[in-house]
Protein backbone atom coordinates (compact mmCIF):
# COMPACT_ATOMS: atom_id res chain seq x y z
CA UNK A 1 0.00 0.00 0.00
CA UNK A 2 2.72 2.79 0.58
CA UNK A 3 4.47 1.83 -2.20
CA UNK A 4 1.28 2.28 -4.44
CA UNK A 5 0.43 5.83 -2.71
CA UNK A 6 4.15 6.85 -3.30
CA UNK A 7 3.60 6.00 -6.53
CA UNK A 8 0.54 7.44 -7.44
CA UNK A 9 1.98 10.98 -5.36
CA UNK A 10 4.94 10.68 -7.87
CA UNK A 11 2.55 10.40 -11.08
CA UNK A 12 0.50 13.31 -9.83
CA UNK A 13 3.64 15.97 -9.68
CA UNK A 14 4.89 14.55 -13.11
CA UNK A 15 1.63 15.31 -14.73
CA UNK A 16 1.79 19.32 -13.32
CA UNK A 17 5.80 19.88 -14.11
CA UNK A 18 7.99 18.92 -16.71
CA UNK A 19 11.31 20.36 -17.43
CA UNK A 20 10.72 22.76 -20.84
CA UNK A 21 12.13 21.60 -23.79
CA UNK A 22 13.98 23.64 -26.48
CA UNK A 23 11.40 24.26 -29.39
CA UNK A 24 14.12 22.82 -32.08
CA UNK A 25 14.38 19.68 -29.96
CA UNK A 26 18.18 20.54 -29.59
CA UNK A 27 19.87 20.94 -25.68
CA UNK A 28 22.22 23.29 -26.73
CA UNK A 29 22.46 26.31 -29.49
CA UNK A 30 23.49 24.72 -32.91
CA UNK A 31 27.06 26.40 -32.84
CA UNK A 32 27.86 24.16 -30.47
CA UNK A 33 27.43 21.03 -32.24
CA UNK A 34 29.04 22.72 -35.50
CA UNK A 35 32.22 23.28 -33.05
CA UNK A 36 31.98 19.48 -32.42
CA UNK A 37 31.60 18.22 -36.01
CA UNK A 38 34.59 20.59 -36.91
CA UNK A 39 36.78 19.20 -34.32
CA UNK A 40 36.09 15.70 -35.41
CA UNK A 41 36.75 16.79 -38.82
CA UNK A 42 40.32 18.31 -37.96
CA UNK A 43 41.14 14.10 -37.17
CA UNK A 44 40.09 13.14 -40.46
CA UNK A 45 41.49 14.79 -43.19
CA UNK A 46 42.16 11.45 -45.35
CA UNK A 47 38.63 10.54 -44.88
CA UNK A 48 35.16 11.02 -43.81
CA UNK A 49 32.97 9.23 -40.40
CA UNK A 50 29.88 7.39 -40.80
CA UNK A 51 27.98 7.93 -36.98
CA UNK A 52 24.67 5.37 -36.97
CA UNK A 53 22.17 6.77 -34.66
CA UNK A 54 20.18 4.86 -32.54
CA UNK A 55 17.33 2.11 -33.51
CA UNK A 56 13.47 2.10 -32.31
CA UNK A 57 12.92 -0.72 -29.65
CA UNK A 58 13.35 1.01 -26.12
CA UNK A 59 9.94 2.97 -24.76
CA UNK A 60 10.71 6.27 -24.64
CA UNK A 61 13.47 6.30 -27.49
CA UNK A 62 17.03 7.70 -26.86
CA UNK A 63 19.22 8.41 -29.12
CA UNK A 64 23.01 6.91 -29.05
CA UNK A 65 25.24 9.53 -26.72
CA UNK A 66 28.03 9.94 -29.69
CA UNK A 67 25.26 10.49 -32.17
CA UNK A 68 23.43 13.24 -29.91
CA UNK A 69 26.68 14.70 -29.20
CA UNK A 70 27.64 15.66 -32.97
CA UNK A 71 24.23 16.72 -33.73
CA UNK A 72 21.60 16.79 -31.56
CA UNK A 73 19.31 15.31 -33.35
CA UNK A 74 17.00 12.35 -31.70
CA UNK A 75 15.07 11.25 -34.51
CA UNK A 76 15.22 6.94 -34.82
CA UNK A 77 17.46 5.43 -37.46
CA UNK A 78 19.59 8.83 -38.58
CA UNK A 79 22.94 8.55 -40.15
CA UNK A 80 25.17 10.91 -39.60
CA UNK A 81 28.69 11.89 -41.80
CA UNK A 82 31.30 14.28 -41.03
CA UNK A 83 33.77 14.57 -43.92
CA UNK A 84 36.80 15.90 -43.01
CA UNK A 85 38.18 15.59 -46.88
CA UNK A 86 35.30 18.06 -48.05
CA UNK A 87 34.74 19.89 -44.25
CA UNK A 88 30.67 19.49 -44.56
CA UNK A 89 28.85 17.28 -42.81
CA UNK A 90 25.26 15.12 -43.76
CA UNK A 91 22.28 14.33 -41.76
CA UNK A 92 20.33 11.16 -43.37
CA UNK A 93 16.86 10.48 -41.88
CA UNK A 94 13.22 9.89 -42.86
CA UNK A 95 10.63 10.30 -40.66
CA UNK A 96 6.66 10.92 -40.75
CA UNK A 97 5.14 13.47 -38.98
CA UNK A 98 2.78 11.22 -37.29
CA UNK A 99 5.53 8.97 -36.60
CA UNK A 100 7.56 12.64 -34.86
CA UNK A 101 4.43 12.82 -32.97
CA UNK A 102 4.43 10.14 -31.57
CA UNK A 103 8.34 10.30 -29.85
CA UNK A 104 7.75 13.62 -29.48
CA UNK A 105 10.41 14.99 -31.85
CA UNK A 106 10.20 19.21 -32.96
CA UNK A 107 8.00 19.60 -36.09
CA UNK A 108 10.66 22.16 -36.88
CA UNK A 109 13.53 19.92 -37.01
CA UNK A 110 11.80 17.63 -39.52
CA UNK A 111 10.65 20.17 -41.69
CA UNK A 112 13.80 22.65 -41.23
CA UNK A 113 16.69 20.26 -40.83
CA UNK A 114 19.27 22.30 -42.00
CA UNK A 115 18.08 25.68 -40.15
CA UNK A 116 17.54 24.01 -36.98
CA UNK A 117 20.91 21.97 -36.60
CA UNK A 118 23.34 23.96 -39.14
CA UNK A 119 23.98 20.47 -40.69
CA UNK A 120 25.56 21.19 -44.53
CA UNK A 121 23.40 18.52 -46.41
CA UNK A 122 20.31 16.56 -45.54
CA UNK A 123 18.56 13.92 -47.31
CA UNK A 124 15.93 10.73 -46.62
CA UNK A 125 17.99 7.88 -45.39
CA UNK A 126 16.92 5.58 -48.58
CA UNK A 127 19.72 7.49 -50.07
CA UNK A 128 22.33 6.90 -47.74
CA UNK A 129 23.77 3.98 -50.05
CA UNK A 130 23.75 5.99 -52.78
CA UNK A 131 25.30 9.03 -51.12
CA UNK A 132 28.10 6.05 -49.66
CA UNK A 133 28.93 4.47 -53.69
CA UNK A 134 30.06 7.95 -54.69
CA UNK A 135 32.16 9.04 -51.82
CA UNK A 136 33.85 5.59 -51.55
CA UNK A 137 37.22 5.39 -52.91
CA UNK A 138 40.97 4.20 -52.71
CA UNK A 139 42.11 7.75 -51.76
CA UNK A 140 38.91 7.96 -48.36
CA UNK A 141 39.18 6.17 -45.69
CA UNK A 142 35.94 5.76 -43.83
CA UNK A 143 36.00 6.03 -40.39
CA UNK A 144 32.98 4.36 -38.26
CA UNK A 145 32.80 3.13 -34.26
CA UNK A 146 34.09 -0.17 -33.58
CA UNK A 147 32.68 0.18 -30.01
CA UNK A 148 28.64 -0.58 -29.72
CA UNK A 149 26.42 2.33 -29.19
CA UNK A 150 26.13 4.06 -25.79
CA UNK A 151 22.46 4.31 -25.16
CA UNK A 152 20.46 5.80 -21.59
CA UNK A 153 22.48 3.91 -18.74
CA UNK A 154 24.94 2.54 -21.02
CA UNK A 155 29.15 2.61 -20.95
CA UNK A 156 30.32 1.67 -24.66
CA UNK A 157 33.43 -0.18 -23.29
CA UNK A 158 31.06 -1.83 -20.53
CA UNK A 159 28.79 -2.56 -22.97
CA UNK A 160 31.41 -4.34 -25.32
CA UNK A 161 32.78 -6.02 -23.00
CA UNK A 162 29.38 -8.02 -21.88
CA UNK A 163 28.41 -8.65 -25.78
CA UNK A 164 32.07 -10.10 -26.32
CA UNK A 165 31.43 -12.43 -23.43
CA UNK A 166 27.89 -13.16 -23.88
CA UNK A 167 27.22 -13.08 -27.65
CA UNK A 168 30.56 -12.75 -29.82
CA UNK A 169 32.65 -15.39 -28.37
CA UNK A 170 29.41 -17.67 -26.88
CA UNK A 171 29.59 -20.60 -29.11
CA UNK A 172 25.83 -21.48 -29.08
CA UNK A 173 25.31 -17.50 -31.13
CA UNK A 174 28.53 -16.18 -32.36
CA UNK A 175 26.81 -12.54 -33.64
CA UNK A 176 28.47 -10.17 -34.07
CA UNK A 177 27.67 -6.43 -32.16
CA UNK A 178 25.64 -3.87 -35.00
CA UNK A 179 28.85 -1.93 -35.19
CA UNK A 180 31.34 -4.48 -36.71
CA UNK A 181 28.75 -5.81 -38.72
CA UNK A 182 28.15 -2.28 -40.40
CA UNK A 183 32.00 -2.60 -40.46
CA UNK A 184 32.23 -5.69 -42.05
CA UNK A 185 29.86 -4.82 -44.54
CA UNK A 186 32.17 -1.88 -45.19
CA UNK A 187 34.90 -3.90 -46.09
CA UNK A 188 33.26 -5.99 -48.01
CA UNK A 189 31.27 -3.54 -50.03
CA UNK A 190 34.59 -1.07 -50.54
CA UNK A 191 37.53 -4.07 -50.54
CA UNK A 192 39.72 -0.65 -52.30
CA UNK A 193 38.50 1.55 -48.86
CA UNK A 194 40.67 1.45 -45.61
CA UNK A 195 38.26 1.08 -42.72
CA UNK A 196 39.22 2.76 -38.91
CA UNK A 197 37.71 2.82 -35.94
CA UNK A 198 37.04 6.57 -34.58
CA UNK A 199 36.11 5.49 -31.26
CA UNK A 200 39.25 7.02 -29.28
CA UNK A 201 39.24 10.30 -31.32
CA UNK A 202 35.24 10.81 -30.07
CA UNK A 203 36.11 10.04 -26.72
CA UNK A 204 38.78 12.35 -26.93
CA UNK A 205 36.63 15.01 -27.70
CA UNK A 206 34.26 14.10 -25.23
CA UNK A 207 36.32 13.95 -22.60
CA UNK A 208 36.75 17.99 -22.37
CA UNK A 209 33.87 19.62 -21.70
CA UNK A 210 32.85 23.04 -23.56
CA UNK A 211 31.18 25.94 -20.92
CA UNK A 212 27.84 24.98 -22.30
CA UNK A 213 28.09 21.13 -21.22
CA UNK A 214 29.15 22.33 -18.00
CA UNK A 215 26.90 24.36 -17.61
CA UNK A 216 24.13 21.96 -17.92
CA UNK A 217 26.30 19.65 -15.74
CA UNK A 218 26.03 22.16 -13.00
CA UNK A 219 22.37 22.17 -13.06
CA UNK A 220 22.66 18.51 -13.34
CA UNK A 221 24.37 18.72 -10.10
CA UNK A 222 22.31 21.17 -8.29
CA UNK A 223 19.43 18.54 -8.96
CA UNK A 224 21.09 15.45 -8.01
CA UNK A 225 21.79 17.25 -5.05
CA UNK A 226 18.64 18.28 -4.17
CA UNK A 227 17.18 14.57 -4.84
CA UNK A 228 19.99 13.52 -2.42
CA UNK A 229 19.23 16.21 0.31
CA UNK A 230 15.28 15.20 0.23
CA UNK A 231 16.30 11.29 0.31
CA UNK A 232 18.53 11.80 3.41
CA UNK A 233 15.21 13.81 4.86
CA UNK A 234 13.27 11.23 4.25
CA UNK A 235 15.38 7.82 6.01
CA UNK A 236 14.17 6.79 9.18
CA UNK A 237 14.36 3.22 10.86
CA UNK A 238 10.94 1.30 9.65
CA UNK A 239 11.40 2.74 6.12
CA UNK A 240 12.06 0.45 2.97
CA UNK A 241 14.83 1.06 0.97
CA UNK A 242 12.42 1.25 -2.14
CA UNK A 243 10.71 4.16 -0.81
CA UNK A 244 13.96 6.00 -0.38
CA UNK A 245 14.95 5.16 -3.92
CA UNK A 246 11.49 6.54 -5.41
CA UNK A 247 11.43 9.88 -3.88
CA UNK A 248 14.43 10.06 -5.27
CA UNK A 249 13.64 9.34 -8.68
CA UNK A 250 10.83 11.58 -7.83
CA UNK A 251 12.99 14.89 -6.83
CA UNK A 252 14.39 14.13 -10.46
CA UNK A 253 11.25 13.64 -12.73
CA UNK A 254 9.71 16.20 -11.02
CA UNK A 255 12.21 18.39 -12.72
CA UNK A 256 11.71 16.74 -16.05
CA UNK A 257 15.10 14.43 -15.68
CA UNK A 258 15.70 11.16 -15.69
CA UNK A 259 17.86 8.55 -13.43
CA UNK A 260 21.39 8.08 -14.46
CA UNK A 261 21.85 4.49 -13.60
CA UNK A 262 19.34 2.48 -11.12
CA UNK A 263 19.55 3.39 -7.56
CA UNK A 264 22.13 2.41 -5.34
CA UNK A 265 21.33 1.21 -1.76
CA UNK A 266 23.92 -0.59 0.79
CA UNK A 267 23.08 -1.36 3.76
CA UNK A 268 24.13 -4.13 6.18
CA UNK A 269 25.14 -7.47 4.70
CA UNK A 270 24.69 -5.88 1.09
CA UNK A 271 27.65 -2.91 2.00
CA UNK A 272 30.12 -4.88 -0.19
CA UNK A 273 28.07 -5.53 -2.81
CA UNK A 274 28.96 -2.02 -4.34
CA UNK A 275 26.02 -1.75 -7.05
CA UNK A 276 23.45 -3.27 -4.61
CA UNK A 277 20.20 -1.60 -6.30
CA UNK A 278 17.33 -4.43 -5.14
CA UNK A 279 15.96 -2.02 -2.54
CA UNK A 280 14.87 -5.14 -0.66
CA UNK A 281 15.47 -4.09 3.15
CA UNK A 282 13.57 -2.42 6.21
CA UNK A 283 15.91 -0.23 7.25
CA UNK A 284 16.60 -0.93 11.45
CA UNK A 285 17.67 1.12 13.89
CA UNK A 286 21.86 0.83 13.25
CA UNK A 287 21.77 0.69 9.89
CA UNK A 288 24.13 2.57 8.23
CA UNK A 289 23.31 3.60 4.24
CA UNK A 290 25.87 4.02 1.54
CA UNK A 291 23.68 5.95 -1.24
CA UNK A 292 25.12 6.00 -4.83
CA UNK A 293 22.59 7.92 -7.18
CA UNK A 294 22.54 10.50 -9.77
CA UNK A 295 19.94 12.05 -12.70
CA UNK A 296 20.32 12.59 -16.11
CA UNK A 297 19.60 15.77 -17.03
CA UNK A 298 19.59 16.61 -20.77
CA UNK A 299 21.70 13.25 -22.19
CA UNK A 300 24.08 14.07 -19.33
CA UNK A 301 24.77 12.85 -15.95
CA UNK A 302 26.22 13.34 -12.91
CA UNK A 303 27.84 11.12 -9.66
CA UNK A 304 26.97 11.21 -6.31
CA UNK A 305 27.43 9.08 -3.10
CA UNK A 306 26.31 9.81 0.54
CA UNK A 307 26.97 8.22 3.31
CA UNK A 308 24.80 8.36 6.58
CA UNK A 309 23.55 6.49 9.76
CA UNK A 310 19.38 5.18 9.45
CA UNK A 311 18.25 6.49 12.72
CA UNK A 312 19.50 9.77 11.88
CA UNK A 313 22.72 9.73 14.70
CA UNK A 314 26.15 8.70 14.19
CA UNK A 315 27.69 6.31 16.09
CA UNK A 316 31.40 6.40 17.49
CA UNK A 317 32.89 4.06 14.71
CA UNK A 318 30.06 5.33 11.78
CA UNK A 319 31.69 8.90 13.14
CA UNK A 320 35.11 7.46 12.85
CA UNK A 321 35.09 5.82 9.73
CA UNK A 322 33.16 8.60 7.68
CA UNK A 323 35.05 11.55 9.16
CA UNK A 324 38.15 9.79 7.86
CA UNK A 325 36.82 8.90 4.35
CA UNK A 326 35.45 12.84 4.21
CA UNK A 327 39.19 14.01 5.10
CA UNK A 328 40.30 12.29 2.45
CA UNK A 329 38.18 13.45 -0.32
CA UNK A 330 38.49 17.20 0.87
CA UNK A 331 42.23 16.65 0.60
CA UNK A 332 41.90 15.28 -2.64
CA UNK A 333 39.38 18.00 -3.61
CA UNK A 334 42.23 20.73 -2.67
CA UNK A 335 45.51 19.00 -4.63
CA UNK A 336 44.03 18.18 -7.42
CA UNK A 337 45.63 20.65 -10.60
CA UNK A 338 45.63 20.25 -13.97
CA UNK A 339 48.82 18.51 -15.53
CA UNK A 340 48.59 16.09 -12.33
CA UNK A 341 48.48 12.64 -12.57
CA UNK A 342 46.43 10.49 -9.24
CA UNK A 343 49.89 8.99 -8.43
CA UNK A 344 50.85 12.61 -7.47
CA UNK A 345 48.01 13.58 -5.91
CA UNK A 346 47.99 10.76 -4.09
CA UNK A 347 51.37 11.41 -2.01
CA UNK A 348 50.20 14.64 -1.49
CA UNK A 349 47.44 14.21 0.13
CA UNK A 350 49.05 11.53 2.42
CA UNK A 351 51.71 13.74 3.34
CA UNK A 352 49.20 15.95 4.45
CA UNK A 353 46.74 14.02 6.15
CA UNK A 354 50.38 12.48 7.56
CA UNK A 355 50.69 16.57 8.73
CA UNK A 356 47.43 16.79 10.22
CA UNK A 357 47.71 13.74 12.82
CA UNK A 358 46.40 10.93 10.93
CA UNK A 359 47.43 7.63 11.80
CA UNK A 360 48.13 6.14 8.40
CA UNK A 361 48.97 2.85 9.44
CA UNK A 362 45.16 2.38 10.54
CA UNK A 363 42.57 -0.05 8.57
CA UNK A 364 41.10 2.30 6.92
CA UNK A 365 43.97 4.14 4.61
CA UNK A 366 45.36 0.14 3.62
CA UNK A 367 42.26 -0.53 1.85
CA UNK A 368 42.55 0.14 -2.59
CA UNK A 369 39.91 2.39 -2.89
CA UNK A 370 41.40 4.70 -0.70
CA UNK A 371 44.18 5.23 -2.82
CA UNK A 372 43.66 7.74 -5.45
CA UNK A 373 40.43 9.55 -5.22
CA UNK A 374 39.43 9.73 -8.86
CA UNK A 375 37.24 6.73 -10.05
CA UNK A 376 36.38 8.06 -13.92
CA UNK A 377 35.48 10.48 -15.97
CA UNK A 378 31.53 11.25 -15.79
CA UNK A 379 29.34 13.59 -18.96
CA UNK A 380 26.83 11.81 -21.23
CA UNK A 381 27.80 8.47 -19.93
CA UNK A 382 28.09 8.16 -15.78
CA UNK A 383 31.35 6.28 -16.77
CA UNK A 384 32.58 8.71 -19.37
CA UNK A 385 35.11 7.25 -22.09
CA UNK A 386 38.18 8.69 -20.89
CA UNK A 387 40.08 8.82 -24.38
CA UNK A 388 43.02 7.95 -25.68
CA UNK A 389 44.60 9.52 -22.71
CA UNK A 390 43.35 7.18 -20.46
CA UNK A 391 43.86 8.52 -16.57
CA UNK A 392 46.78 10.52 -17.63
CA UNK A 393 47.36 14.06 -16.31
CA UNK A 394 44.10 15.98 -15.57
CA UNK A 395 43.16 18.45 -18.37
CA UNK A 396 41.16 21.60 -18.11
CA UNK A 397 37.84 20.58 -18.42
CA UNK A 398 38.07 16.83 -17.64
CA UNK A 399 34.81 15.92 -15.26
CA UNK A 400 35.19 13.24 -13.21
CA UNK A 401 34.30 11.59 -9.88
CA UNK A 402 35.95 12.15 -6.68
CA UNK A 403 35.03 8.87 -5.22
CA UNK A 404 36.45 7.58 -1.76
CA UNK A 405 34.99 4.35 -0.16
CA UNK A 406 35.45 1.09 2.05
CA UNK A 407 34.05 -1.41 3.26
CA UNK A 408 34.54 -3.31 6.50
CA UNK A 409 32.18 -6.78 5.86
CA UNK A 410 32.52 -8.02 9.43
CA UNK A 411 31.14 -4.73 10.60
CA UNK A 412 28.02 -4.89 8.21
CA UNK A 413 29.76 -1.35 7.43
CA UNK A 414 30.58 0.77 4.79
CA UNK A 415 30.83 4.03 3.72
CA UNK A 416 30.96 6.25 0.20
CA UNK A 417 32.13 10.29 -0.25
CA UNK A 418 31.36 10.69 -3.96
CA UNK A 419 31.44 14.11 -5.66
CA UNK A 420 31.35 15.27 -9.60
CA UNK A 421 34.06 17.99 -10.31
CA UNK A 422 35.37 19.82 -13.34
CA UNK A 423 38.91 20.60 -13.35
CA UNK A 424 39.75 24.25 -14.33
CA UNK A 425 42.81 26.19 -14.48
CA UNK A 426 42.81 26.62 -11.03
CA UNK A 427 41.60 23.45 -9.05
CA UNK A 428 38.08 21.54 -8.57
CA UNK A 429 35.02 22.96 -9.33
CA UNK A 430 32.46 20.71 -7.39
CA UNK A 431 29.38 20.34 -9.84
CA UNK A 432 27.50 18.38 -7.38
CA UNK A 433 27.88 20.87 -4.29
CA UNK A 434 24.48 21.31 -1.64
CA UNK A 435 24.85 17.87 0.15
CA UNK A 436 25.14 17.99 3.73
CA UNK A 437 28.52 16.23 4.47
CA UNK A 438 29.27 17.32 7.79
CA UNK A 439 28.38 14.92 10.62
CA UNK A 440 26.24 18.03 12.60
CA UNK A 441 25.04 18.76 9.00
CA UNK A 442 23.69 15.32 8.73
CA UNK A 443 22.28 14.80 12.10
CA UNK A 444 20.47 18.65 11.54
CA UNK A 445 19.14 17.81 8.29
CA UNK A 446 17.57 13.65 9.12
CA UNK A 447 15.88 15.39 11.99
CA UNK A 448 13.85 17.70 9.89
CA UNK A 449 10.37 15.84 8.52
CA UNK A 450 11.00 14.25 4.82
CA UNK A 451 8.57 13.67 2.07
CA UNK A 452 7.00 10.51 3.44
CA UNK A 453 6.73 12.21 7.32
CA UNK A 454 4.58 15.43 5.54
CA UNK A 455 2.78 13.00 4.11
CA UNK A 456 2.18 10.97 6.91
CA UNK A 457 1.08 13.82 9.03
CA UNK A 458 -1.21 14.93 6.31
CA UNK A 459 -2.76 11.27 6.34
CA UNK A 460 -1.75 10.37 3.30
CA UNK A 461 0.62 8.07 3.41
Amino acid sequence: MRRMVLNLFVVLFLVLESWPALASGLQFDKSEYAARRKNLMARIPDGAAIILGAQPGGEPYVQNNDFMYFSGVEIPNAILIIDGKNQESTLFFTITESGARNEGISLELVNHPKEVTGIEKVFPVEQFNTYLLRMASPTTVLYTSFKPEELQREISNEKFGTLFGNMMTNPWDGRLTRELQFVQHLKSRFPQVEVRDCSPMIWDLRSIKSQAEIELLRSCGALGAKAATEMMKACRAGVYEYELSAIYEYYCRKAGADIAYNVIISSDENHPYLHYYKHDRKLVDGDFLVVDAGPDLGYYDVDISLSYPANGKFTPRQREIYETGLAVQKEFLAVFRPGMTAAQAHDIVWKNLTKRGFDMSKDIFKIRTMQNGISHNVGMAVHDPAGSGGRGPLKVGQVFAVDIYAVFPDEKLGFRVEDTVVMTETGCEVLTKGIPREVPEIEAIMKKPGFIQVLKEKGLY
